[in-house]
């Protein structure tokens, strides 16, 4: 079975509130075809305007997020293929970045390179105590590129360095929350998802053209992102394909030395 192909993107309309799920067996890894539906869900949601916020979640109650599929990414032989499933997470940011309305994520679990990234293009970002965070790019050969102005801009720049540097590391829930990335910290996803539903229900009633603007104001220098971006995936698109990566990501599917 081709596990690129499996996974969902689901969106649910209550009450002005719109919930985007995304959803892969493999600890809700993203591959390429998913990717391509994220962005789209949410520029979307964007646009409708019967959606006032919007919520941003994965599916399960473990991993939030374990980035990159590294079946796809063993699986790419071309510099053009690699660049473009790199921008598949590059479009997810973006249009988070470009949505009029504000995401607010909940992290119920671990999050790895592209997850760190997702949750780091939120707008308000909750998480439980088992949101622990890691950007492990560097571990397997790349170099956490493309989420970078993401996490940078949520961490800083000394936290985003040591993200990066020691990237077979786990920081917690509670130094993220220190850093900035997360707002608030909950001891379970119960508690965090009752705080969620507040605050959307707060956001629906708000001016939808103040909140528009704030998140103008908010995402002031990165208009851009999209040259940014698209230049920071070339890097990894060229990295994915040299042999120390392949050895280093064959090495994390357990079949290096077999």
């Amino acid at each position: 079975m081709d596990k690129t192909q499996l996974g969902h993107i689901t969106t649910d309309i209550q009450n002005g509130i719109a919930t985007i799920e995304f959803y892969h067996p493999s600890h809700n890894s993203l591959p390429g075809k998913l990717l391509a539906e994220f962005a789209d869900s949410i520029t979307k949601a964007g646009q409708n305007d019967e959606i006032k916020v919007i919520v941003l979640k994965s599916a399960g109650d473990r991993t939030f997020c374990a980035g990159a599929s590294f079946d796809e990414l063993i699986s790419i032989q071309d510099f053009e293929t690699g660049k473009k499933f790199f921008l598949g997470f590059a479009n997810v940011i973006n249009a988070m970045r470009k949505c009029p309305k504000f995401i607010i994520g909940r992290i119920h679990g671990k999050a790895v390179g592209g997850g760190v990234g997702v949750a780091s293009a939120t707008d308000y970002c909750l998480a439980t105590k088992y949101a622990s965070v890691k950007l492990s790019e560097l571990a397997i050969g790349i170099g956490p590129f493309v989420v970078g102005p993401a996490v940078e801009r949520k961490v800083g720049n000394s936290a985003m360095t040591q993200l990066a540097i020691d990237a077979t590391s786990w920081q917690s829930a509670d130094w993220a929350r220190e850093k900035g990335l997360y707002s608030e910290i909950f001891e379970n996803a119960n508690e965090m998802d009752k705080a969620i539903q507040t605050l959307a229900e707060k956001l629906v009633h708000s001016n939808p053209e103040a909140m528009r603007l704030l998140k103008k104001v908010f995402w002031r220098g990165t208009e851009n992102w999209d040259e940014l971006l698209d230049e920071r995936a070339a890097m990894s698109g060229e990295l994915v394909l040299s042999d120390f990566t392949r050895t280093a990501i064959n090495r994390f599917k357990g079949v290096g030395n077999k």
